[in-house]
C-alpha cells in the first residue's frame, strides 16, 4: 500500500488534492446509487472482513456528504456496517499487536483501516445525533413518534457505537503509529463525537445511563492512554459553561477518571480552571456559575479526599461576588469535614485543616446573602448528623444557630431550626438532656467533693488567695493551730494507735494537714499560689504519687468541663425552645411546619420544658391551612400513638399516661383542641380499657389523672359512642360517689354529635339526670357545672323541657326555704347568691330551649318529613316502564315548570317548619302558662335597679339571663334592648359590661335590624377604662365586622385607636382586626379618609405621635397604585374643609405616609390649590418635602426634573408666602414682552373656578400675570 490516510480537519478536505501518498476520495457516489454500493460494501465485509473499508471508504464518505438527502435506511445500514468493521478490527488486532514480526506494509494497512473506520463511524454518529435532537425538538414528547421514523432505537444503536469504540481503543493500538505517537487528529475525532453525544439534553436522565457510562469510560481511556488530559479539562469547563445539565454527569466522570483510571491530575486541572475564573466573570449571567457550583458539590460528595490538595484554589471564591460559588465552596468544605477530616485519629496537620475549615464555615454564617447563610446551616446539620463536629465547637456553633433564628430570611430560619433539631437528636452529652438546675447541682457537688480531696492544690492555681482563705478559714483554723503547736507524748501515742488501726485514713489526714500548713504559710507571706507547688519537697516516692494524682486530676478536669459544657448546652436548648415556640404562629407555613417538627424532636428526647411547645401547638389544629393542621395531627400521632413498651398493655398505659399529662391543669381551650386531635386517633380497645380502669379506681392514681381519664373517654366517644354508652351506669355511679360529676358532665357531651338516624335519648328517670338535678339544686356556687348539665339534659333527655321545668321549680323552692331558714346576719348575702343561681338557671334553660327547638326539633321534623316522602314514593311508585314513559311525556310538555314547582315545594316545606319554630318561640315560650314567663319581670327588675340589687354575682347573673331571654323572640329583644344598653354603659362592674358586650354581639347576629341603630353604643365600649372590657369589645366587634354582620363605617376609627393601647394583647387584637379587614376588597381604602378626619378632630385630643403611629400602620395596607392616586386627591380636597393647623399637619403627614408613585405625584401637583396656602406651616411643608425626597430616589431624569421644580415651588411659598411668589410662566412672559429684568408689580386675584390649566397643574398662558391664591 503506497498511500496513507490522514484524518481531515473538515469532511470536505478529503475530496481535495492532497500531498504525496495522501489518500483522496476518488468517487463521491450520487444518492440514488448509494443503496447498490451499500450492498457491495456488505458483500465485501462478509468476504474480506474489516479491511474492506480500504476499498469501500468512498461509499461511507458519500453517505456523509449526502446525509441530508439520502434515506434513513441507508444511513442506518451504513452505521451498522461501520460498527461491524470497528468490532472486526478490535477482534483481529490483538494478534497483530502481540506479534513481533509484522511488516511495515501490514502495519500501515491496519492503521489506515483503523483511522478510516473510526473517522466514518464518529462523523456519522455525530450526524445522526444532530438529526435525532432536531426531531425531538420538532416533535413534542408524547405526541406522534418520539425521535422520527426509523430512529426509535437510536439510544440502543448509539450504545453499540460506543461499545465498539471502547473495545477498539482499550487495545494498545499506539504501536501502529511510528514511535507510538498517536496523531492528535485521531484523538480529537473520537473525543468530539463523545462530547457531541454529551450535549444531548437527556443525557443526564436515568434512561441514558448506559450511554453515559460508555462515554465516561471511552473518555477515560483517551485520557489515560492517548494524552487527552488537558483537552478533557478544558472541554469540561466549556461544556459546563453552556450545558448546566452536565454538572452531575461530569462530576461522575471526573470521579471515575481519577479513581478507576488513576488520573488524579484531572481533578486538579478542572478545579484550577474554575479557580482562575474571575469574580466579575462569575457574577455575570450565562457564565455557567450554577453548573460550576453544582459540579463542585457533586464532585466533593464523590471524592472528598481528592479535593483537599486543590481546596486552596477554591477558597478564593469565598471572597467573590457570586453567592452561588460561595455556597459551592462551603458545601465542599462540609463534605471534606464529614468524610475525611473527622474522628480522633487525625494528625496535627489534619486537625489544623479541620479547624481552619470550621472557622471558614462559621464566618459565612454571617454572609451577606441569605442563600449562603441557609446552605451553611444545612452543611452544619449534615456535619452534626454525621457526628463529625468536634465537641469543643458544639457550644459555639449552637449559639450561632440560635442567633440565626432571628434572621430576616425565612429559609435561614428554617435551616437554623433543622440544625438545632439535629443538635438535640445527636447531642453528645446524653441521650436525654437533663434539667438545667440538676446539672448545676451536679457541678457544685462535684467541685465541693473535689475541693476536700487530696488534689486540692489544683484549685490554688486558679483561685485568688483572699477568696481561698475566706472559704477555708473556718475548716483550716483548728488544723493549722494544731500543726504549729507542739504535741505531747500522750497525743503522739494516741496518733500511733490511730495509725495502726486505720493507715489510709491517717495518711489522708496527714496530707490534708501538710496541705493546710503550706496554704497557711502561703497566705501569711502573700506569695503567688503558683510557686507553692515548686516549693514542695520532692522525693522519688512522692514523684510517683504525684504522677498518679496528675492522671486522676486530668480525668476530674475533663469531667468538670464535660458538666460545664452540658450545662451550657442545656441553657442554649432552653433559649432555642423559647424562641421557636413563638414561631408556631407565624404566617409562613413552612416555618410553622419546621417549628412543629422541632417541638416533636425535643419532646422525644425529654428535653426540659419541651411540653410547653407541644401544648402551644395544640390550637393549630384549627388552622385553616391544611398543611399546618396535618403537621400538628401527625406530630401528636408520632408522639402519642407510637408509645414504647414490650406488650400491647404497656404501650396502652404509656399512651394514657402521656395524654393524661397534657390534660392535667389544662385550660378549656386546650381540652377542646385535644378533643379535635383525639378524634383523628383510632384508640384501640386496650387503651379504652386502661382509661376505664383508671377512672373507676381499679388502678391507683391521682384524682387529676382520673378526671383526665373520663375526659379522654368522652373524646373517644366522638368516634365510637359505645365507648361511653356501654358503661353509662358505671360512669354515673362512680361520678356521684367520687365527686366527679363535673368531669363526667363535660365528657358526656362529646358523643351526642355523632348520632345518625333517630336521635339518641335517655328516659327522664335515668340515673344520670337524677344526679344532675340533685347536684344543680344543692350547690348554688356550681354555675359552670349547671350550664354543662342543662346543655346535656337538652341533648340526651326525652322531653328535656319538662325535666328543666321541674328543675326550675325545685330550685325556686330551695331558694324560698333558704330565705326562710337563713339567719339575720348573712340572710341578704345568702339570698343574693341563691337568687343569682336561680336567675342563671332560668337564662340557661331559656337559651337551650330555643337552641333545642331550632336544632334538635327542626332537624327531627326534617328527618321525619324525609322518611315520609321516601315511604310515599315507594308505595306509589308504578312499574319502571310506565314511570319512564310518563316522565318523558311530562318533560316534553313543560320541563322548566316542573323543576320550578318541585323547587318551590321543597322550599315551602322548609319555610313552614322554620315558621312553626319561630311561632313557638314568639308565642308559647313566654306565654303566661309557661314557667319561663314568670321569671322575666324579676330579671327586668334586678337589671333596672342596680342600687337596690348591688350584689356583683346577682347583677352578673341577671344581666346574662336577660340577654338569653332576649334571644327568644324579636318582641322581647325590642322591649329590653334599651335596658341592656343602659346596663352596658352604666354598670359599675367590668364583668357585667364585658358580658353585656358578648350578649349584644350574639343579639346582633340574631336580630341585626333591631341592633343596627345601637351600633355606635357598641363601638363606645372600645374606650372603656377597664382593659378587660376593651379586649372583649374589640374581640366581639372583630367577629361581627369580619362576618359582615355589621357594616364597616367610620366608627372603625375607635378600633384604630386601640393600635396604641397600653395593653399589648389589645394592641395585637386591633392589629389582627385590620389584617383581616385588609383581605376584603378596598375596605381599608374606603375607610381611611373618615378615620383620618375623626382621629384629627381637635375634640379627641390625640397627640401627633400617636396619630402618626396609627396612620403608618393603616397606610401599609394601601398597595395599589390606583388607590394611592385616589387617596392623594381625597386627602388634598380635605384641606379645604380643615379648620385648624393641627388638622392641616395631620393631612400632610398622611400624604407623606403613602407609597407615592408618579401618578400620585401628578395628582398632588394638580391639587396645588388645595394646600398651597397652608405651606407656611412647618407641619405641612416638611411632610410634603419628605414626599419629594422619597420620590427622588431611583427616579428617571425627566421625572426628577419635575420633582425638583415642585420642590422649588414648595420652598418658595413656605419661605415668602403664597402672595409673594410668582408663577413660572410669569417670568417667561415678562421676558418675551419687554425683555426687561425689572420687577413687575404683581396682583393676586382670587382663584376662579374652571380656569384653564396646563398638564402640570399650572395656569395657561392666557393669564400669565396671575399667581396662585386660595380662599380660606
Amino acid at each position: 500500500m503506497s498511500w496513507d490516510f490522514f484524518l481531515p480537519v473538515c469532511v470536505g478536505d478529503l475530496v481535495k488534492t492532497g500531498g504525496i501518498n495522501q489518500y483522496v476520495v476518488q468517487d463521491v457516489v450520487p444518492p440514488k446509487q448509494l443503496p447498490s454500493h451499500i450492498s457491495k460494501f456488505k458483500a465485501a465485509l462478509r468476504s474480506q472482513g474489516p479491511l474492506c473499508i480500504l476499498e469501500h471508504f468512498d461509499t461511507g464518505y458519500s453517505v456523509l456528504q449526502h446525509c441530508n438527502s439520502v434515506e434513513l435506511t441507508v444511513k442506518e445500514d451504513t452505521l451498522e456496517l461501520l460498527v461491524q468493521v470497528v468490532s472486526g478490527l478490535a477482534a483481529s488486532l490483538p494478534t497483530l499487536l502481540a506479534s513481533t514480526s509484522v511488516s511495515a506494509a501490514e502495519r500501515k494497512e491496519k492503521l489506515n483501516a483503523v483511522k478510516m473506520s473510526v473517522f466514518l463511524l464518529c462523523k456519522l454518529t455525530e450526524t445522526l445525533e444532530s438529526y435525532s435532537c432536531r426531531q425531538s425538538i420538532v416533535t413534542a414528547p408524547g405526541k406522534g413518534k418520539a425521535s422520527g421514523e426509523g430512529l426509535l432505537q437510536w439510544d440502543s444503536e448509539r450504545e453499540k457505537v460506543l461499545q465498539a469504540l471502547v473495545q477498539l481503543l482499550q487495545l494498545d493500538i499506539r504501536s501502529l503509529w511510528n514511535l507510538s505517537l498517536v496523531e492528535e487528529e485521531f484523538t480529537s475525532c473520537v473525543t468530539c463525537c463523545c462530547y457531541k453525544l454529551l450535549e444531548n439534553p437527556t443525557i443526564s436522565h436515568v434512561k441514558s445511563k448506559p450511554t453515559r457510562d460508555c462515554i465516561i469510560h471511552l473518555l477515560g481511556i483517551l485520557i489515560k492512554k492517548y494524552s487527552h488530559l488537558l483537552g478533557a479539562s478544558v472541554k469540561v469547563i466549556q461544556l459546563l459553561q453552556h450545558f448546566e445539565q452536565l454538572s452531575s454527569v461530569f462530576a461522575q466522570a471526573v470521579s471515575v477518571w481519577s479513581t478507576e483510571y488513576g488520573v488524579r491530575a484531572i481533578i486538579g486541572e478542572v478545579i484550577r480552571e474554575i479557580g482562575q475564573k474571575s469574580s466579575e466573570e462569575l457574577a455575570r449571567e450565562g457564565s455557567g456559575v450554577k453548573a460550576f457550583a453544582f459540579f463542585l458539590s457533586e464532585l466533593s460528595a464523590l471524592v472528598p479526599d481528592l479535593m483537599i490538595p486543590n481546596i486552596s484554589v477554591l477558597i478564593t471564591h469565598l471572597e467573590g461576588e457570586s453567592h452561588t460559588m460561595r455556597v459551592a465552596v462551603c458545601e465542599v468544605l462540609g463534605e471534606i469535614l464529614v468524610h475525611v477530616l473527622c474522628g480522633d485519629r487525625l494528625d496535627e496537620s489534619g486537625k489544623a485543616d479541620r479547624d481552619r475549615f470550621f472557622d471558614t464555615l462559621q464566618e459565612h454564617l454571617h454572609d451577606t446573602h441569605s442563600h449562603v447563610r441557609a446552605r451553611v446551616l444545612q452543611v452544619y446539620a449534615r456535619i452534626v448528623n454525621s457526628k463529625a463536629l468536634p465537641l469543643c465547637r458544639y457550644s459555639e456553633v449552637m449559639e450561632l444557630a440560635v442567633g440565626r433564628l432571628m434572621d430576616k430570611s425565612i429559609n435561614v430560619v428554617k435551616s437554623a431550626i433543622q440544625l438545632l433539631a439535629a443538635f438535640i437528636a445527636h447531642n453528645p452529652y446524653s441521650c436525654k438532656v437533663t434539667q438545667i438546675n440538676m446539672i448545676g447541682t451536679h457541678i457544685i457537688e462535684f467541685i465541693l467533693a473535689f475541693a476536700v480531696s487530696k488534689s486540692f492544690l489544683f484549685f490554688m492555681a486558679v483561685i485568688k488567695a483572699s477568696e481561698l482563705w475566706a472559704a477555708m478559714e473556718p475548716e483550716l483554723l483548728v488544723t493549722v493551730r494544731a500543726e504549729l503547736e507542739p504535741t505531747s507524748e500522750a497525743e503522739q501515742e494516741q496518733q500511733e494507735d490511730e495509725k495502726n488501726s486505720d493507715v489510709e485514713e491517717e495518711k489522708e489526714e496527714k496530707d490534708a494537714r501538710t496541705t493546710a500548713v503550706q496554704i497557711a504559710q502561703y497566705l501569711r507571706s502573700d506569695e503567688d499560689t503558683a510557686e507553692l507547688s515548686q516549693n514542695l519537697p520532692s522525693t522519688p516516692q512522692k514523684e510517683g504519687e504525684q504522677q498518679g494524682e496528675d492522671g486522676e486530676l486530668k480525668k476530674q478536669e475533663m469531667l468538670v468541663q464535660y458538666l460545664r459544657d452540658t450545662e451550657t448546652f442545656a441553657l442554649q436548648v432552653e433559649r432555642a425552645i423559647s424562641v421557636i415556640n413563638t414561631m408556631l404562629y407565624w404566617k409562613t407555613t413552612s416555618v410553622v411546619q419546621e417549628a412543629v417538627q422541632f417541638c416533636v424532636t425535643v419532646c422525644e428526647f425529654s428535653v426540659a420544658n419541651s411540653i410547653s411547645g407541644v401544648r402551644k401547638m395544640l390550637p393549630l389544629v384549627w388552622s385553616t391551612d391544611a398543611a399546618i393542621k396535618d403537621a400538628v395531627v401527625q406530630a401528636y400521632r408520632r408522639l402519642y400513638l407510637n408509645p414504647q413498651g414490650d406488650t400491647i398493655r404497656m404501650k396502652a398505659q404509656t399512651l394514657v399516661d402521656s395524654l393524661s399529662e397534657l390534660m392535667v391543669d389544662a385550660s378549656l381551650g386546650t381540652i377542646q383542641c385535644l378533643e379535635e386531635i383525639v378524634s383523628y386517633f383510632n384508640l384501640q380497645s386496650t387503651v379504652v380499657q386502661v382509661l376505664w380502669e383508671r377512672f373507676t379506681g381499679k388502678r391507683e392514681t391521682s384524682d387529676l389523672h382520673r378526671r383526665a381519664a373520663v375526659l379522654l373517654l368522652g373524646m373517644a366517644a366522638r368516634a365510637e359512642r359505645e365507648v361511653v354508652l356501654s358503661n353509662l351506669d358505671t360512669l354515673c355511679s362512680v361520678a356521684v360517689g367520687e365527686k366527679f360529676l363535673y368531669n363526667v358532665n363535660s365528657a358526656l357531651h362529646y358523643f351526642y354529635q355523632q348520632s345518625k338516624g333517630a336521635p339518641f335519648r335517655l328516659p327522664q328517670d335515668h340515673q344520670l339526670f337524677t344526679c344532675l338535678t340533685q347536684a344543680i339544686a344543692e350547690d348554688p356556687y356550681w354555675q359552670s357545672f349547671m350550664e354543662h348539665a342543662v346543655r346535656l339534659i337538652y341533648f340526651l333527655a326525652e322531653s328535656p323541657d319538662q325535666l328543666c321545668s321541674r328543675l326550675l321549680q325545685r330550685s325556686a323552692r330551695l331558694l324560698l326555704d333558704q330565705i326562710a331558714e337563713g339567719g339575720e346576719v348573712n340572710k341578704d348575702a345568702v339570698s343574693c347568691v341563691c337568687l343569682a343561681q336561680l336567675l342563671a338557671l332560668c337564662g340557661c334553660v331559656a337559651f337551650w330551649q330555643v337552641s333545642h327547638l331550632e336544632r334538635s326539633v327542626s332537624a327531627e321534623l326534617r328527618r321525619r318529613r324525609g322518611e315520609t316522602e321516601e315511604r310515599e314514593e315507594k308505595e306509589k311508585a308504578p312499574s319502571s316502564k310506565a314511570k319512564v314513559m310518563r316522565l318523558q311525556r311530562h318533560q316534553m310538555a313543560n320541563e322548566s315548570a316542573m323543576e320550578e314547582e318541585l323547587g318551590l315545594i321543597g322550599a315551602s316545606a322548609e319555610d313552614t317548619e322554620a315558621e312553626l319554630i319561630r311561632k313557638i318561640c314568639e308565642t308559647e315560650l313566654l306565654a303566661e302558662e309557661n314557667l319561663l314567663c314568670a321569671f322575666l319581670p324579676l330579671l327586668v327588675k334586678v337589671c333596672s335597679s342596680p342600687g337596690r340589687y348591688s350584689h356583683p354575682q346577682l347583677t352578673t347573673a341577671a344581666c346574662l339571663a336577660l340577654s338569653q331571654y332576649m334571644m327568644i323572640s324579636p318582641s322581647v329583644c325590642e322591649e329590653n334592648i334599651r335596658l341592656m344598653f343602659t346596663v352596658l354603659e352604666r354598670s359599675a362592674f367590668p364583668v357585667v359590661r364585658a358580658n353585656a358586650i358578648i350578649a349584644l354581639g350574639d343579639l346582633t347576629v340574631r336580630f341585626p335590624n333591631i341592633l343596627e341603630p345601637w351600633t355606635q353604643n357598641l363601638y363606645a365600649r372600645l374606650s372603656d377604662e377597664v382593659p378587660s372590657v376593651r379586649q372583649t369589645a374589640v374581640t366581639v366587634l372583630t367577629q361581627l365586622v369580619l362576618k359582615d354582620v355589621l357594616k364597616v363605617k367610620g366608627q372603625v376609627s375607635e378600633v384604630a385607636v386601640l393600635l396604641i393601647d397600653p395593653e399589648p394583647h389589645i394592641t395585637s387584637l386591633a392589629l389582627n382586626f385590620f389584617n383581616e379587614l385588609a383581605t376584603k376588597d378596598n375596605a381599608i381604602y374606603n375607610l381611611l379618609p373618615d378615620i383620618i378626619s375623626r382621629l384629627s378632630d381637635p375634640e379627641r385630643g390625640m397627640s401627633s405621635e400617636d396619630f402618626n403611629t396609627i396612620m403608618k400602620q393603616l397606610f401599609s395596607y394601601i398597595t395599589k397604585e390606583r388607590q394611592t392616586e385616589s387617596l392623594v386627591e381625597k386627602l388634598c380636597q380635605r384641606f379645604r374643609t380643615a379648620k385648624t393647623e393641627r388638622q392641616w399637619c395631620d393631612l400632610a403627614t398622611s400624604l407623606s405616609l403613602l407609597s407615592m408613585c408618579e401618578r400620585g405625584f401628578k395628582r398632588l401637583q394638580e391639587c396645588w390649590e388645595c394646600y398651597s396656602d397652608k405651606l407656611t406651616e412647618p407641619g405641612v411643608y416638611q411632610p410634603l418635602l419628605n414626599i419629594t425626597a422619597k420620590l427622588r430616589r431611583g427616579a428617571k431624569p425627566q421625572f426628577k426634573a419635575q420633582i425638583d421644580e415642585f420642590e422649588k415651588r414648595l420652598t418658595a411659598v413656605h419661605t415668602r408666602g403664597l402672595e409673594n411668589v410668582e408663577s413660572p410662566e410669569m417670568d417667561d412672559e415678562n421676558q418675551k414682552e419687554g425683555g426687561s429684568t425689572d420687577k413687575t408689580v404683581m396682583r393676586t386675584p382670587l382663584p376662579a373656578k374652571g380656569r384653564p390649566r396646563t398638564k402640570r397643574g399650572q395656569f395657561s398662558e392666557l393669564e400669565p400675570s396671575m399667581t396662585y391664591k386660595l380662599q380660606k
